[in-house]
């Protein structure tokens, strides 16, 4: 009998999870693995590790994996799993590799980083590829020729120190010739001498749904304390719904600039009370920018230059906000639905369902950091013994999903699902079936919001 799994992800996913392998097994730190590195060396592409509370001195490396690196916080949204897992880079191995989490290795999507607070990181030496020079880049995260999802993360005290380089960029994360969607984050006190919060070289992207917000000190390259963006890439830079705020700088641009003109497209954006060096908020001639609000102002559809009335926390917006229903009126920008209120945004949106700019607005809008997460890139997978197993759909889905399965021969057939430890929670098919297409309904009332997968045995 062989078996082949898929892992899924229930309700409220932002991201969709569609992982493949005859042998996709859960490693758990420290439980299996001393150390978050030791566990990803020992993984193989389509793994999950599970890390538990608890602060890991460390700075760690996918080394081309593709798997997904989680805390403890997919399982029931609980957000205090992200504050209370902890990456610390403050104390490296080679301090020329200080980076508290490193992608360089060409990983693709379906490498996952989710659910941790990562602090201490000093950035890593980094050869320019495009003949600048030697930079000390990426204090968080630093990611080079890969494509991976981060999200629901905070990226927090990390400094891109000087000392033998040009310049120092991205002291939250700084991403170069890559395509990384990087959603529901939060990036804040970090510094650098440019980019302090994030750098996007050469780079395409999706970065939406983050609170960016108290970077600091960046001086050289014009600043952009928020963002800094150069060159450009086969893939554009999107940058939606995002909270831009409180950032500042000592020379140049606090909040958003593009370095000799680098393109991108801000849509649907609070960039609002980021201070020092000049006074505008934003600085490209090839940003194209639409439905932000932008202190001081920025030509361009649907923009607009209002207080958004920020509450005391987490920069969410005031009922009394001028800023909601504010966004892009398309529907593909619109925020989610209340079911229990037809018309009304579910909360942290506010007002109807028109995007709300910043970062609790749009079709992503969640309680930063109060979510479920995974990847999708396969449509299914065949086994050579006779049998073809495809991704549930919808995915994610609330509370019902269908799995679809071919077989080849009449055999008998197992199809069961499992919660991210191994558990056995449903058994959906246990019978003798005859060659054909199944679509098996499963209904998850009632079952914690988390990652499952299943598996069908013949």
């Amino acid at each position: 009998m062989k078996t082949n799994f898929i892992i899924f992800c229930m309700i409220f996913s932002s991201v969709i999870c569609f992982t493949t392998g005859s042998h996709a097994t859960v490693i758990n730190v420290p439980a299996q693995y001393a150390t978050i590195q030791a566990a990803i060396n020992a993984s193989s592409d389509a793994d999950t590790v599970l890390v538990q509370p608890g602060t890991y001195i460390e700075n760690i490396n996918f080394r081309g994996k593709n798997i997904v690196l989680t805390s403890l916080f997919y399982q029931n949204n609980n957000y205090s799993f992200i504050q209370s897992t902890i990456i610390d880079g403050s104390n490296p191995v080679f301090p020329d590799s200080a980076s508290c989490v490193i992608f360089n290795n060409h990983e693709d999507s379906s490498a996952v980083l989710q659910g941790f607070t990562l602090t201490g990181g000093t950035g890593t030496k980094w050869q320019d590829e495009h003949g600048a020079g030697l930079y000390r880049e990426g204090g968080g995260i630093l990611v080079q020729y890969s494509a991976p999802i981060i999200q629901f993360n905070i990226i927090t005290g990390n400094n891109a120190i000087t000392g033998g380089v040009v310049s120092t960029g991205g002291g939250g994360i700084r991403i170069g010739d890559s395509y990384v969607r990087f959603h529901n984050n939060v990036v804040m006190n970090n510094s650098a001498r440019y980019g302090a919060g994030i750098v996007l070289n050469y780079t395409g992207g999706e970065y939406r749904n983050n609170v960016i917000c108290k970077n600091i000190d960046s001086r050289d390259y014009g600043a952009g304390s928020g963002i800094w963006i150069n060159g450009s890439f086969s893939r554009s830079n999107l940058i939606e719904n995002n909270t831009i705020a409180s950032n500042s700088c000592i020379s140049g641009t606090p909040g958003v600039y593009s370095f000799g003109g680098a393109p991108g497209t801000l849509r649907n954006n609070i960039i609002w009370g980021n201070n020092g060096g000049n006074a505008s908020q934003i600085s490209g001639s090839l940003l194209v920018v639409r439905y932000c609000d932008v202190q001081g102002g920025w030509n361009g559809a649907g923009n607009i230059n209002v207080d958004p009335e920020f509450d005391s926390t987490n920069y969410y917006l005031k009922t009394t906000s001028p800023v909601i229903d504010k966004g892009d009126s398309s529907l593909i920008y619109n925020d989610p639905e209340n079911s229990g209120n037809p018309g009304q945004a579910l909360w942290p949106a506010l007002g109807s369902v028109r995007n709300d700019p910043g970062a609790y607005g749009g079709p992503l809008s969640k309680v930063i950091s109060n979510s479920v997460v995974s990847i999708n890139n396969i449509s299914g997978i065949s086994d050579p013994d006779g049998f073809k197993l495809y991704q549930n759909y919808p995915n994610p889905f609330n509370p019902e999903t269908v799995i679809s399965f071919e077989l080849h021969a009449a055999n008998n057939v197992k199809l069961l699902v499992y919660d991210i430890l191994g558990n056995e929670v449903a058994s959906l098919v246990n019978e003798k079936l005859s060659p054909g297409r199944y679509n098996v309904k499963w209904n998850a009332s009632g079952f914690t919001s988390g990652i499952y997968y299943y598996t069908l045995k013949s």
